[in-house]
């Protein structure tokens, strides 16, 4: 699903959402790890004890004679490492060495991507069953099955170029700005990114309503520093785009000369954008992105552009109520409009248009833009395979159809509560380390624990599934299917604009590998994808599924206290809700962690951006800190279970923070790791793992590790903020 409300995507793993102003997915090419299976009805470490029986004399066997603990992986580890001078290494070792990256992937992962991997393969069966007529035949397995049929036929792809070419005539015809306005509103209609986009989304300080949004947008490379930076490989990425740029027009039949022109008209249309919009460390304060200007204070922030044409085309309901996230962006919108000629528009569009549809198109096409993603953005050796691409993007055209199936067979309701159990506990376990607290006073204390009180947890799958009556697809035209989808979900989002906001809305599919909180409602989600090994496991040691699991949900549960969650109130609205005195001692903690990763070296001479991970990274310490503490207080009120962990190989705190690092072992590829470091939120994987560990005292008790080595911070230097 590419729509993702403003801040609602403080999520666990990377570009499936961002913490910055809401964006779509950049590519559905290079959409995230999506569409795994959820262990069927997954016990929580709340009211599961582990499959093996263990010695009930464990202090009478040796501990390196005892059984690993269920969860955990002998053979990921590797025990000549030192966990005191690098976890990730003593955690990871033994899967690091014997790992190879998928050649079509640019990231892979013990967690995520191999369960996404293995499950998608259960998605695979639903769909091919659809598609051959063999399900139910139910409306919306007909459209499951129209929709993946269309996407697997290959042979009708490459008949496709002239049916583009009936698209494309509404975009290239440009003789005045209201023919502008009105190709910006078609595109803008079938969720097309190009020029700016337009959603809609929560009122920031009236959370019960929706209002339309318009945003930055119609960029093609994943950033404006791609654009701005002048170092080597930021160049060399501009010259490899505007070339790629190129050949996509000569293979739509431009002679070299006009493809040319267009790429570098191109470029320069969309430099510009870059140096308008706000860096993206910035947009993650949301005072900076919030501007009720209103629809009266855009067309005189932004007059050359035609609003009211645009409005009346684009679906929007009629109403003022705007928020413009960046205004500076629109008036370079507007200026950019009058400077330029209406018809030099048309290749801008054009090209932002084919790059949206580009799953539906002949294989030459797609192969190109797997040619420039992979020089510059991924270094991925081979394109992904046909089914896998065509589950991903039914995943996103018919998120609910799709889940439904799947949730059939992979989940319950047995799971929903058993997760349940386990987040309630953190949740109190976040009460309870409010009274600890000697820098947060009274007054914050008393709001802060409203607000957890208040938090709204989903699991699983919606209670509401959404419908499809209206939506009509056609198997022997993907190109026009896909359109119909992203039109469909489009005029469905816009539609909610000047209603109240709905409490059952969720913003992933039930089959993302993923979790996230949302400011906005003051929700934590946790999608059934997830709830499954390494992550979650029916079998797995009380701590070994709070170390996994159990820190993903105190992840998004401190979500709600960092530094963009915190300035939100527990109903959802941007507030100040915090005394001086504990925002001053906030801010200064915070400025720890801060530094701590601005330390860190992401990748060759790419450093982590440490305001750009903030949120992230007090998001990894604070859930760490929530599931220990949640763990030993389960262990105390469950003696049975505690004897159980204690006899097995490593003390139940090792199990904790070995699960945690063995869910997050990852390999990527430089390029990936380079496009990551700018643009994404959550600093890389063996950082997650090493970096909220030198700051937790449980983990130097649990390792015995001494002051000197590399996981124990001098104290002067250790962060703590929740």
């Amino acid at each position: 699903m590419k729509r993702l409300a403003l801040f609602a995507a403080s999520c666990v793993l990377g570009a499936a959402c961002k913490t910055a102003e809401p964006t779509p997915e950049p590519s559905r090419v290079a959409a995230p790890a999506v569409a795994a299976t959820a262990a069927p009805a997954a016990q929580s470490a709340a009211t599961a004890a582990p499959a093996a029986q263990s010695t009930p004399a464990a202090a009478a066997v040796p501990p390196g004679e005892r059984p690993m603990p269920p969860g955990l992986d002998a053979a990921v580890m590797d025990p000549s490492a030192n966990p005191c001078e690098d976890f990730y290494a003593y955690a990871c070792g033994g899967w690091l060495k014997t790992t190879e990256i998928p050649a079509e992937r640019a990231r892979w992962s013990r967690g995520f991507e191999t369960v996404a991997e293995r499950n998608q393969k259960v998605l695979r069966d639903i769909l091919t069953r659809a598609a051959e007529g063999q399900g139910g035949g139910t409306p919306e397995e007909k459209l499951l099955g129209d929709y993946y049929g269309a996407c697997m036929d290959e042979a009708k792809l490459e008949e496709a170029l002239p049916v583009l070419r009936t698209y494309l005539t509404k975009l290239t015809a440009l003789k005045s700005p209201q023919d502008v306005a009105k190709a910006v509103a078609w595109l803008h209609a079938r969720d097309v990114d190009a020029l700016f986009k337009v959603y809609s989304d929560q009122d920031q300080k009236d959370s019960t309503q929706v209002i339309p949004v318009v945003s930055t947008g119609g960029m093609g490379l994943p950033d404006r520093d791609y654009y701005l930076k002048p170092d080597v490989k930021m160049r060399e990425a501009r010259a490899a785009y505007q070339a790629h740029v190129q050949k996509v027009f000569e293979l739509l039949g431009d002679a070299p000369f006009v493809a040319s022109r267009k790429a570098t008209g191109i470029l320069a249309i969309e430099t510009r954008l870059a140096t308008a919009a706000l860096p993206k460390e910035e947009t993650r304060e949301p005072e900076k992105v919030y501007h009720r200007l209103e629809r009266q204070g855009l067309k005189q922030l932004a007059p050359a552009f035609q609003w009211d044409t645009y409005f009346a085309e684009v679906g929007l309901p009629a109403g003022e109520a705007l928020n413009v996230t960046q205004p500076k962006f629109f008036a370079e919108v507007s200026a950019l409009v009058r400077q330029q000629r209406p018809s030099d528009m048309g290749p801008y569009l054009s090209y932002h248009f084919v790059r949206e549809v580009q799953t539906t198109l002949p294989k030459a096409v797609r192969d190109e833009f797997f040619r420039f993603d992979s020089a510059v953005l991924t270094g991925a050796k081979v394109d992904l395979a046909r089914w896998k691409k065509c589950v991903e993007v039914t995943d996103e055209a018919l998120p609910h159809a799709l889940a439904k199936p799947f949730i059939a067979s992979t989940f319950g309701e047995e799971g929903k509560a058993t997760t349940l159990a386990m987040v309630q506990q953190i949740e109190q376990s976040f009460e309870r380390n409010l009274d600890t607290l000697s820098w947060m006073d009274a007054d914050t204390k008393a709001q802060a624990l409203v607000k957890v009180r208040k938090i709204t947890n989903k699991i699983g799958y919606p209670d509401q599934w959404r419908r499809y009556d209206g939506l009509a697809l056609k198997r022997d035209s993907f190109l026009d299917s896909y359109l119909a989808a992203d039109a469909f979900e489009q005029a469905r989002q816009l539609r909610k604009v000047g209603k109240p906001v709905d409490p059952a809305e969720w913003l992933m599919s039930p089959p993302t590998v993923n979790a996230y909180y949302n400011a906005a409602t003051n929700e934590i989600v946790f999608p059934a994808g997830i709830l499954q090994p390494p992550f979650f496991g029916r079998d797995a040691a009380a701590p070994v599924n709070f170390g996994a699991m159990g820190m993903v949900v105190g992840h998004e549960i401190t979500h709600g206290f960092d530094d963009e969650g915190r300035q939100f109130d527990a109903v959802g609205n941007l507030r100040t809700w915090w005394t001086p005195a504990s925002d001053k001692a906030f801010r200064e903690r915070v400025a720890c962690v801060r530094q701590q990763y601005d330390g860190y070296t992401a990748v060759d001479e790419v450093k982590v951006n440490g305001r750009l991970t903030l949120g992230e990274n007090v998001a990894d310490l604070g859930g760490l800190k929530l599931a220990y503490a949640a763990m030993e207080a389960y262990l105390a009120k469950h003696p049975d279970q505690a004897a159980q962990a204690n006899a097995y190989r490593f003390t139940p705190g090792q199990q904790f923070f070995l699960a945690h690092a063995q869910s997050w072992c990852s390999k990527i590829r430089n390029e990936a790791a380079r496009q990551r470091a700018l643009t994404d939120s959550h600093a890389p994987a063996f950082l997650r793992v090493n970096g909220p560990v030198t700051n937790l005292p449980q983990f130097q008790q649990a390792f015995s590790c001494q002051q000197g080595t590399k996981m124990v911070a001098p104290t002067a230097n250790r962060c703590e903020v929740w």
